[in-house]
């Protein structure tokens, strides 16, 4: 028995409940099983095309071996300009290893992530594939002079339709790509955050060489900086000076983040994030959350908002922040507006010193700061048993999604 309109009709929110079932993909875990990749697979991660990759559906990814990596990198090229290479080698369409066979007229140019860089001129940015006798598929960037000496050596890795990744036989040879690109360590990091409203912050970040080393030898491996706004910064400097020399130079470093973070990463990666200052039990971090296009960043006594974007050119980003966010290492306490109640009853007293019992060491202040203190357990406690609560949840709702299909697939069997 066929089912009827009805019954269809009442199966429609059921279904409903359902979000799209597309596979998301993981270029880094594809890869991570075949270690002939290695090398390939640990710079897609360190100039972050990795995160471009897992971003985008219907991408194709031209995979090299250990040993045509070694032979790029051999010139030791700047990051920037491995990047630039290795974008030529993510096209912007799918090719499962079927369809290379099955190209229509025996020839394809695909776009790729080079060229929706905005950086290649012309027709730069694309790759030429062609299907030529014995069966043989050939690649080459479309500025090469015609000259197609690059392979389909064989399918590695498929999510139909979403993401192909292939292995090629060398790398596509590209001038454009491959030209020298300005060091990024030979960037000045506090004239950027002079010329752009946050001179107090990198003045203050020059007076400290330890701090502003750290800094300058991140910017290869990728930076983000979260500068403080003159006005904030300068009025936070007599409580700024009251720090040790030790507790001055952490809070410096807090405001980097040693990783490379453009503002729709930033957005679609909220959570808790390390700083330059982070250092095992001394955690220095910090929670970024969006609302709408509102990015903050807080602490335990401060929430600051990100107003604007300065420099943005991979590996270094640099934003400005409206406050100066203070670590929960240095500043126990939120900073009051306005006078503290006055002190409780005798008859809360026993509390009062219940809570002093929390910490061995002194409370912190403006004043002492010559270590960072502990996060207290109960806080961090409840913040773990929220997560593991929260994960509980998530499983219970798959399982409720599980019970409904059933209940569905059911219903539909009983309709036939």
């Amino acid at each position: 028995m066929r089912p009827s309109a009805a019954s269809l009709l009442l199966l429609a929110p059921l279904l409903l409940f359902f979000p799209s079932t597309a596979t998301a993909h993981n270029i880094t875990k594809l890869l991570a099983s075949h270690p002939e990749f290695s090398t390939f697979n640990h710079y897609l991660t360190l100039t972050q095309l990795a995160d471009e990759i897992n971003r985008r559906i219907t991408i194709t990814v031209c995979a090299v071996d250990n040993a045509a990596m070694d032979s790029l990198l051999a010139s030791r090229p700047s990051i920037s300009t491995v990047k630039n290479i290795l974008s030529l080698h993510v096209l912007l369409d799918y090719f499962g290893p079927k369809k290379l066979h099955q190209i229509s007229n025996g020839t394809a140019l695909a776009a790729t992530l080079f060229q929706a860089t905005g950086s290649a001129p012309g027709s730069s940015g694309f790759v030429n594939i062609t299907d030529i006798r014995g069966g043989k598929v050939a690649l080459g960037p479309e500025d090469n002079g015609g000259s197609l000496d690059a392979f389909f050596v064989k399918g590695v890795e498929e999510l139909p339709y979403n993401i192909s990744v292939i292995q090629i036989s060398k790398i596509l040879p590209s001038a454009v790509a491959a030209a020298p690109t300005p060091s990024p360590a030979a960037m000045n990091l506090t004239g950027i955050m002079s010329a752009s409203g946050c001179k107090v912050f990198a003045d203050t970040l020059l007076a400290y060489p330890d701090a502003s080393k750290t800094f300058q030898e991140s910017i290869d491996g990728g930076l983000t900086v979260f500068c403080p706004m003159d006005d904030p910064f300068k009025a936070f400097l007599p409580r700024f000076k009251n720090l040790t020399a030790a507790g001055k130079v952490s809070l410096l470093e807090f405001f980097g983040v040693p990783v490379y973070m453009s503002m729709p990463m930033l957005k679609s990666n909220n959570g808790v994030m390390n700083t330059l200052a982070t250092d095992g039990a001394s955690k220095f971090d910090f929670t970024v959350q969006n609302d709408g296009e509102q990015l903050t960043l807080k602490t335990k006594s401060t929430t600051a908002k990100v107003t604007g974007s300065i420099f943005d050119e991979q590996p270094l980003a640099v934003y400005t922040i409206d406050k100066v966010l203070l670590p929960n290492e240095l500043f126990k306490d939120a900073p009051s507006p306005t006078p503290a109640p006055a002190p409780a009853p005798a008859a809360d007293a026993p509390k009062s010193s219940k809570k002093k019992k929390k910490s061995k060491s002194p409370p912190s202040s403006d004043g002492d700061a010559d270590s960072p203190a502990p996060a207290d357990g109960p806080e961090a406690d409840s913040e773990d048993q929220q997560a593991a609560d929260d994960n509980a949840a998530l499983s219970r709702l798959a399982g409720g999604k599980q019970v409904v299909l059933s209940l569905c697939l059911g219903l539909v069997m009983v309709l036939l």
